[in-house]
């Protein structure tokens, strides 16, 4: 079994599934008398190397926070600097696919991106379909809007006879969701010193267990992650019982 050791030579199993906000960049950036794009250009790089740490270490799912329905009031070359990153990382996994043998899902509303950054989605999505190690992107992603577009597929099914407004539970609402059939998040790490949950996951998040860490996400190392696991384990996680 893959797993982790502590500070005090304990062997620490990963948890199954590890979300990530990735926070930070524009500050790096600056801090360094950079454009807010360098600073996305490195936090890219960051994910490159903690994905590859998390597949490593044993961790089944990983879900980065990669671009909010918010994001999009920052300024247009921003968001165009982001979104071509997108472009080539997607690209370079798909080229790699083979070797890597990640799977691939992306959670949120798609019909807002470019026609061609769609199409690389749906392509690395069914391309790696098989893969056993997942990466979920939320991309132009909200857990509010995500809970309504699910209640809106809810009310269409019940609209068409499918379902009865009483059938509704959490478990089928869950259904709904972009992530159906993933297991919630057991831990979700912050990095950049901010407190706060920026609308992420809100669902999928109720009994996660956060870290909130003082480091910004491009320097965002694999001891800081392995940090986080340990003090995962040092949560006693009662889900509500006492």
């Amino acid at each position: 079994m893959a797993a982790i050791f502590s500070k005090k030579n304990e062997i620490l199993p990963p948890p199954r599934h590890i979300a990530i906000i990735m926070d930070g960049n524009g500050r790096w950036a600056q801090k360094r008398g950079l454009p807010r794009t360098a600073g996305h250009a490195a936090g890219s790089e960051t994910f490159r190397r903690i994905a590859t740490y998390c597949k490593n270490i044993g961790v089944e799912y990983l879900t980065v926070y990669a671009f909010s329905t918010e994001n999009w009031k920052r300024s247009a070359d921003e968001v165009t600097g982001i979104m071509r990153l997108l472009r080539r990382y997607l690209e370079e996994a798909l080229r790699d696919m083979e070797k890597n043998r990640v799977c691939f899902r992306f959670f949120g509303d798609l019909t807002k991106l470019s026609p061609e950054l769609q199409a690389l989605c749906r392509d690395a999505e069914s391309r790696s379909a098989d893969y056993d190690v997942q990466v979920n992107f939320c991309l132009n992603y909200g857990g509010r809007d995500e809970i309504v577009q699910a209640a809106r597929r809810f009310a269409e099914d019940v609209a068409a006879g499918k379902h009865q407004p009483e059938e509704l539970s959490e478990d089928m609402l869950s259904g709904y969701l972009y992530s159906a059939g993933v297991p919630d998040p057991e831990l979700i790490i912050r990095p950049s010193g901010e407190k706060r949950t920026s609308n992420f996951l809100l669902w999928q998040s109720a009994y996660s267990e956060y870290v909130f860490m003082n480091v910004l996400w491009p320097d965002f190392s694999p001891s800081d992650l392995d940090a986080a696991i340990e003090e995962y384990h040092r949560r006693n996680r009662r889900f509500g019982g006492t």
